[in-house]
């Protein structure tokens, strides 16, 4: 594949929510705190889009309830990954 193919190739990831919620929110902590972790301005280009397709696709961060959504959803996964250990 070249370049050009590369760039048009599209690579779909598949997140449960809970997980897509507690990325979103981790996202969310660098804008919060001014924290900007890329060196290259196409890293910060590929995090605005994750952050905006999640958001597209969440609504738990529209919710008055938003902040336990995070929470109870953090504490499934560690849970989750407890189990599996």
């Amino acid at each position: 594949m070249g370049d050009k193919e590369n760039e048009k190739a599209l690579v779909q990831l598949e997140l449960s929510t809970d997980e897509a919620l507690v990325l979103f929110e981790f996202i969310a902590r660098f804008e919060e705190h001014d924290i900007k972790p890329w060196s290259e301005i196409g890293e910060q280009q590929v995090v605005w889009r994750i952050e905006a397709q999640l958001e597209k696709a969440l609504v738990e961060p529209f919710k008055p309830s938003y902040k336990e959504s995070v929470q109870q959803a953090r504490r499934r996964i560690s849970e989750a990954s407890a189990a599996n250990e």
